[in-house]
Order: C-alpha cells, then structure tokens, then sequence
C-alpha cells in the first residue's frame, strides 16, 4: 500500500487537449498526481474500463448502422459523420483525462468527508471521471469494496455496464417473466448483461448483431432469438416472432439509425428505451406519434439512476450478488496497454468488439 510519501512525483495516463480523431488522444508520463480533496479517496488504478461515451470526447463518429429494410428507404445514410464534442452534446473543457470508472487500491484520504467506511488498502470499483491515469482522486461515495468472490479485473468490466443494464430492466421499464423484449446489439457491453439479467427474470429476448459470430455469443449470453439487422428486416422479424403483437420493451443503445424501427417493434402500451446515441442522437419528432399505440418513451442515463449513495449501493450490490451467485459471464474484448488506447478506441469505434474493452495502467 502506497502512502503520499511514497507516491511517485508523475503518473502515465491518457490526455486530450483538443477535439479530432483518436491521433487527439495523448498518453503521457509526466501527469502530476491528483490530491483527494473533502470527500475524496485516492486510488491507483490496476484495471480502467472503456466505455462508448469516452469517444464522444474527441470524435467523428463512425458511419451510422444501415438497417435493411426491404421495399422501404434506408432509415439513415451511411455515409453521414457526427462529432458530438463539436456539436456540444457532450462538452467539457480542455484539457480533460478521460476514462469513466477504474478498479483498484485506496492509497490515501482526502482530509475530510465522509469515506463511507473505505480506508487506505481497500480494493474498490469507483465511478467518476479522468480514469485512463495511473492515479485517481475520485468522490468516495460513488466508490465501493470490491467483495472477495469476484476475480480481479471483473468489477471494472462489470460496473458501469453492468450498472445500465440493470438499472433500465428495474426502472426504465420493470420488466416481468415471459414478456418480449428487444435488445439493439446485443452482443456489445450493455447488450450482453442486458441478456443475461434478462434471461435470468424470465424474460424472452430478441437481440439484434450483425455477424455471426456476435449473434452466437449473443444467443450464448441469454437471448432466444437472434436478427441480423444488416441482412432482415427488424419489424418483420419481430412481427413474426411475436405473432404480430409486438415486444413489450426495445432497450436501444443505438440512437438514431434504430429510432423509427424500435417504435414499430412496440406492442399497445410498449416502452421505447432510449440509452444510447452510438449511430448519433435521435433527432426531434413529434410526441403525437406515440399515440397511435400509447407507447411509452424515456431516455436514461445512468448518473440519474444512481445519484444517491443509497441508490449506487442498492444497485452495486445487486450486480455483485448476479455476477457471484447466477455466475453472469462477464465477457472481457481485451485488456490493452495504456499506452495502445488509440488502438482500443479505433476497434469500439470499428465495432470490432464483443464485451468490455479494459486499459492496463
């Protein structure tokens, strides 16, 4: 265990200091070492997830999904881009260490605050910001002991994944045992906890992924019922499968290539779950359309759902007891160097990857 005398004066860790492609993603080996300020811990980070949202940070976004739909115009073009820094969907100032959640060991306390039981020495997951360093002063209450049953590495390729899943099957929409749901690829982070947890409360899952071997894992991970959106035509698809009643919920993470689909898939009184803009941002439309089957529409983000201690620790501990005791499979692309992120976000930005993409300190 480190202590502030015994840290190192630098840390290595990933900088941007302007907007662009992955070329704008900076690591370097003389950042200075954060202080954990009133409420604050320290942690030095030993695994760093990555997320999609972090490349919102610096780029033009890949080329939005072409969704097949025979007889029917292309739902987008697939040669439009998107900078969402640029069109200041989500801003921050410059320059900014990126990284959303990191596990590892607490080295120090800030002076003051309430550390919600944490010490010095504990191995914990957090959920913060400035995550692809070394070292971390991150807020102690969105931090929490990492229990003995999971293995190294698990908690950050599970937590803020694992957290958005769980959090829209309890709140975003209760999902109940035997309801048709569909879930937008299914094989990527958020998609394969989703068919887990959901297959775990009984549900019936429909996943769309575009390759085979997605659509298997996919099948692996808990949904019944695979489509390829590049190939079939989703609401037909759906139709079929649900004897032209539709799905009680879609959980989309895609955005705007899935939008218009997503609300045809709905049965009377279905809800459209919106988490997502990984084709870009859904643009406006008129409310008036979700009469004509009485859909129900919300758009999450995770921070919201967990904003209280007691909400990050009553959903924290309900992951931690799925992954230890329904053995959820926690599915690990690769764990890349550091020193190799442009390489990791130009493979989730290719859509080269199935699971959780980590960064190694």
């Amino acid at each position: 265990m480190a202590t502030s005398s015994s840290l190192p004066n630098t840390m290595k860790g990933v900088q941007i200091s302007k907007t662009g492609g992955t070329e704008v993603l900076e690591y370097l080996t003389d950042l200075p070492i954060p202080e954990p300020k009133e409420g604050e811990i320290l942690v030095k980070n030993d695994a760093v997830g990555i997320n999609y949202i972090d490349t919102y940070f610096h780029l033009p976004l890949p080329p939005p999904i072409s969704i097949c739909r025979p007889n029917r115009h292309p739902l987008t073009s697939s040669t439009t881009t998107y900078s969402y820094f640029r069109t200041g969907l989500y801003p921050s100032p410059l320059p900014l260490i990126l990284g959303r959640e990191a596990e590892g060991h607490i080295t120090s306390l800030g002076p003051s605050g309430n550390m919600y039981g944490l010490s010095p020495g504990d191995r914990v997951v957090w959920i913060g910001t400035s995550s692809y360093a070394e070292y971390t002063a991150t807020p102690a209450d969105k931090a929490i002991k990492i229990p003995e049953g999971i293995p190294k590495t698990h908690a950050a390729a599970a937590l803020l994944q694992g957290l958005t899943a769980l959090t829209l099957v309890r709140e975003a929409h209760p999902v109940q045992k035997g309801e048709w749901i569909l879930v937008h690829a299914a094989a990527g982070g958020v998609g394969l906890w989703l068919c887990q947890i959901l297959r775990a409360i009984g549900a019936r899952t429909i996943g769309t992924a575009s390759t085979v071997e997605k659509r298997e894992l996919a099948r692996k991970n808990g949904a019944e019922i695979l489509i390829d959106y590049s190939k079939e035509d989703v609401v037909q698809r759906v139709e079929e499968i649900t004897g032209g009643e539709g799905v009680a919920a879609v959980f989309d993470g895609v955005g705007k290539s899935t939008f218009d689909s997503s609300l045809e898939c709905l049965k009377r009184k279905g809800s459209m779950v919106s988490f997502g803009n990984a084709s870009g941002a859904v643009p406006p439309f008129t409310i008036a359309r979700l009469g004509a089957k009485n859909i129900k529409l919300s758009r999450t983000s995770l921070p919201n759902s967990i904003t209280t201690r007691e909400e990050f620790e009553h959903y924290t501990k309900e992951l931690f007891d799925l992954m230890i005791s329904a053995k959820m499979n926690v599915q690990i692309h690769e764990m890349y160097p550091m020193k190799d992120v442009a390489r990791a976000h130009s493979d989730l930005e290719g859509r080269k990857t199935t699971g959780k993409l980590l960064l190694r300190p």
